[in-house]
């Protein structure tokens, strides 16, 4: 069985490619929308449980995983450093599939390393903060002294337990963009005016994230631009491509058959 960590839109078509090409397949997503994308591909087996290392290692010995695919967020680098520990700990083959990044040359792109450099560089930028970073950063953000007299809105997921945290949090209705994505840029460009953005805050989650259009319109508008660059994990093995990681989970089962 391959084990697929498939909390991304294309962790779900790898999930999906790989079952096409007649191996049997667990995706495993934690939400209940990633769940029902999973649908769409017949016979795939779901895991909705979050693991930890340990929890990894007691699941592939229950279940006879043959390779583990990581296909998680690029920014959730401790589900893959969990992963490649879990697999050194008991002989699971593992293979990162990486999306593309977008690197934009502009003058107004900050490159920070993490979410709390990107609220005081943000808070530094403007009055008005835009966020497209996603649901799970909202309380650094929610709770930077940079950012205490700021106005900040966040693009969110319109998922009821999404807005329910924002609201937690302190975002009014007015500051909440429940939207799904992807994005072009031109609605990107509509919605920073009507919010009367001084700067965006995003992460680089390369074109199938949205970052290209959102790089472009911020461009257009000269606007400045926070980008949170991806964590630095060394992958064991690591491609750029589905028929990368077909050819070595084939590679894999090959030595597995000569032992």
């Amino acid at each position: 069985m391959i084990f697929v960590a498939a909390g991304t839109r294309d962790g779900r078509e790898l999930a999906g490619y790989i079952l096409g090409h007649g191996y049997e397949v667990t995706a495993s997503v934690v939400s209940q929308y990633g769940q029902e994308l999973l649908r769409a591909y017949k016979g795939i087996k779901v895991n909705d449980q979050p693991l930890d290392e340990a929890g990894m290692v007691e699941y592939f010995q229950a279940n006879g995983v043959k390779c583990f695919v990581d296909a998680s967020h690029p920014y959730a680098a401790n589900i893959s450093t969990n992963a490649m520990k879990a697999c050194a700990q008991v002989g699971v083959p593992y293979i990162r599939f990486e999306r593309d990044t977008c690197r934009l040359e502009y003058h107004k792109a900050y490159y920070v390393n993490n979410y709390e450099e990107a609220a005081q560089k943000a808070g530094e930028l403007g009055k008005n903060v835009f966020l497209t970073t996603g649901s799970r950063s909202l309380p650094i953000f929610a709770h930077s002294d940079a950012l205490a007299d700021k106005r900040i809105v966040c693009r969110i997921l319109p998922e009821p337990e999404v807005i329910q945290e924002a609201r937690g949090l302190g975002f009014t209705p007015d500051n909440i963009i429940a939207m799904q994505g992807p994005f072009s840029k031109e609605l990107n460009k509509e919605l920073f005016i009507k919010y009367e953005a001084d700067v965006v805050v995003t992460k680089n989650s390369g074109k199938l994230g949205g970052a290209d259009t959102k790089f472009a319109a911020v461009k257009e508008l000269n606007l400045p631009l926070v980008v949170i660059d991806r964590p630095k994990v060394d992958y064991t093995n690591v491609t750029d491509s589905f028929e990368g990681v077909l050819e070595f989970i084939w590679k894999k089962e090959k030595e597995f058959q000569r032992e």
